[in-house]
């Protein structure tokens, strides 16, 4: 879960103008100076549904750590698609966002390894034992600093090219951020498997499509062509292929419901 609050399903009148705001409550503390070179920030969401919800979590290149119902946590890899999510009744999941690269020195291997894999943190021999029942902030800060992560210069050279590509619009081929930071494709493309788990291609398209979004929900009329080649597609069905991957419906669709 990242960014605004993921996106519900369109068969369910829940989903749409905003009307999940009455079924859900999302938080977003901020990590401890120790641990802002790693952690982007935390998230809480509580949930109280008469029916079950199908819950669509549209993907970032963000590895979690998130905690359910009291139960051990359980590490995310980064998702190359989109996610539904069952809720249902009352509930409540804690969660840890990591930044792109913040989690290598946790795992103290390819970030690549977890990338569509969800498994135990017990699994991840660079964390402690988690040997608490409450998730909170406090407690969930501890455990991940008695790690003792080391801050790694490659890792935070990454989240600043992670960081540009979300920031500026323009940015839509590998070769031309390669050459932006001062790195060979090639190398750049080992330096995202290793430290964010998906490569550079897959990071700029995930935020062009972003841009996609923001300009369907200020309502902007949209000539579907011309957007693809905006966005660095080479033609619409590429675009439109691209868009369901991650928000599990076409773009057409998606802008009518906004």
């Amino acid at each position: 879960m990242d960014g605004v609050p993921p996106r519900p399903g369109p068969e369910d009148s829940r989903a749409l103008g905003g009307a999940w705001a009455r079924f859900q409550r999302h938080d977003f503390p901020g990590p401890s100076a120790q641990l802002a070179p790693f952690v982007r920030r935390y998230w809480i969401v509580e949930w109280d549904y008469d029916e079950p919800y199908h819950q669509l979590i549209v993907p970032y290149p963000h590895v979690h750590l998130i905690f359910r119902d009291g139960g051990a946590p359980q590490v995310h890899g980064v998702s190359s698609g989109h996610v539904v999510r069952v809720l249902e009744g009352r509930g409540r999941v804690f969660g840890v966002e990591f930044r792109p690269g913040g989690f290598r020195p946790f795992l103290r291997a390819s970030v690549s390894g977890l990338t569509d894999l969800v498994l135990p943190a017990a699994d991840v021999p660079g964390l402690p034992p988690w040997s608490r029942r409450a998730s909170d902030v406090a407690s969930v800060e501890r455990w991940l600093l008695a790690a003792g992560p080391e801050p790694d210069p490659a890792a935070e050279m990454v989240a600043g090219v992670v960081d540009e590509v979300a920031a500026d619009p323009t940015i839509t081929r590998v070769d031309e951020l390669a050459a932006r930071v001062g790195a060979g494709v090639r190398r750049l493309q080992r330096l995202f498997a290793e430290h964010v788990g998906v490569g550079p291609k897959w990071v700029i398209r995930r935020y062009r499509l972003h841009e996609a979004t923001e300009r369907m929900e200020r309502g902007d009329a949209i000539v579907w062509a011309d957007l693809a080649g905006e966005l660095g597609y080479a033609d619409q069905a590429h675009f439109s292929r691209d868009f369901a991957a991650l928000f599990g419906e076409p773009p057409t669709r998606y802008a009518r419901r906004y």
